[in-house]
C-alpha cells in the first residue's frame, strides 16, 4: 500500500557548535560552529518520518529551480518525489544551535503560486492514503488539487494537517489535525474539546484532532469524543512533533485502523520522536543519501 504525501517542502538547516562566550560589541552568545545538518522539513520532514519505517510513501510538492532547490533535491535522497516547479525562493529555516538548544532561527524564501503538474496530479490519484502536510506555501491552494482531493476524500483516507496561512481543509477528510493555536483560530473557541466539534461538522470530517503538544489531543469522532494524554517526556526540541503524528495517524488510517486507535499511536509516536530528540536527532540516513558536513 502507498501512502502519498502533498504540500509545502522546506529545507530545514541546523547549524551546530558551542557557545561558551558573548560577542564583544552585544550581549549576545557566540556560537562556534562545529557541524551542520541539513534536512527536509515540512512534507518533506512527514514524507521522511513516514518512509523511515519502510513503507511505500510519495512526496508531491513543488521545488524551486534555485541552489536551495538543488539542495533541498540532494537531502530528500532516495524518498521518491514528484516535484512541479516553484517560482518562490525555496523556503530555508536556519537554526542556530548549543547544547542541544536553539538561540536563534534564521527564514528565507518566500510564498507563492507553486505549479501542480499533471504528473503530480497523477501521483495523488495512484495513493491508498493520503497526508495533506500544508505549510502556508501556496500548494494546498491549487485550484485542481482541491478538486481531485474533493473527488476521492470519500474513497481514500486522507489526513490533513492544517496551517494558519494555509486554506482551510477540502470537506470529507478522513481525519484533519489542527492544533492548539490553529483549531482556536478557526473555530473561535479556547475549549479544544469545543473546538474540535465545531471543526468537525464545519469541514464535514469524520474526526478532527486537536493537539495539545505535552497534553495530548482532543479527538472527536462521531458522538465519541475521547481525550489522548501524553506520556511524560523531558523535551529539548518540539520540532517535527507535529508531522510526526500526522504521519503516523495517515499510516495507521491507511493500515485499516480507527480514528481512535490511530490518534493513540500518533501521540505516542511523537512523544517517542520527541524523547529521542526531535527533528534535530531524526536519522535521515534511513533515506541513504542526506547531507552531513
Amino acid at each position: 500500500m502507498s501512502l502519498v504525501v502533498v504540500g509545502d517542502t522546506l529545507l530545514d538547516i541546523d547549524l551546530l557548535g558551542s557557545a561558551t562566550r558573548l560577542c564583544p560589541d552585544a550581549p549576545v552568545p557566540v556560537l562556534d560552529l562545529e557541524n551542520e545538518v541539513v534536512r527536509p522539513g515540512g512534507a518533506g520532514l512527514a514524507a521522511a518520518l513516514a518512509a523511515a519505517d519502510g513503507l511505500d510513501v510519495t512526496l508531491v510538492t513543488a521545488i524551486a529551480d534555485d541552489a536551495d532547490g538543488d539542495r533541498l533535491r540532494k537531502v530528500l535522497g532516495d524518498l521518491p518525489f514528484v516535484a512541479g516547479p516553484s517560482w518562490a525562493a525555496t523556503p530555508v529555516k536556519t537554526r542556530l544551535r548549543a547544547a542541544g538548544q536553539s538561540l536563534m532561527r534564521v527564514d528565507r524564501g518566500g510564498r507563492g503560486d507553486p505549479v501542480v503538474t499533471d504528473e503530480m496530479l497523477d501521483a495523488v490519484r495512484t495513493a491508498d492514503a493520503i497526508l495533506v502536510s500544508d505549510y502556508g506555501r501556496g500548494l494546498a491552494r491549487d485550484e485542481r488539487l482541491r478538486a481531485l482531493l474533493g473527488r476521492i476524500a470519500r474513497r481514500t483516507p486522507m489526513v490533513w494537517d492544517p496551517h494558519p496561512r494555509g486554506p482551510e481543509p477540502i470537506l470529507g477528510a478522513r481525519m484533519v489535525t489542527p492544533n492548539t493555536g490553529e483549531a482556536r483560530a478557526a473555530s473561535g473557541s479556547d475549549n479544544p474539546t469545543e473546538a474540535a466539534e465545531l471543526l468537525r461538522a464545519r469541514w464535514q470530517a469524520e474526526a478532527v484532532a486537536v493537539t495539545m503538544g505535552a497534553r495530548g489531543a482532543v479527538l472527536a469522532c462521531g458522538r465519541d469524543l475521547v481525550t489522548v494524554p501524553t506520556p511524560r517526556v523531558q523535551v529539548a526540541d518540539p520540532c517535527g512533533a507535529g508531522d510526526c503524528f500526522a504521519a503516523t495517524v495517515a499510516v495507521r488510517l491507511m493500515s485499516g485502523a480507527s480514528s481512535e486507535v490511530a490518534v493513540w499511536s500518533g501521540v505516542d509516536a511523537a512523544s517517542r520522536f520527541l524523547a529521542a530528540g526531535g527533528a534535530a536527532a531524526f536519522d535521515k540516513h534511513t533515506l541513504r543519501q542526506g547531507e552531513r558536513s
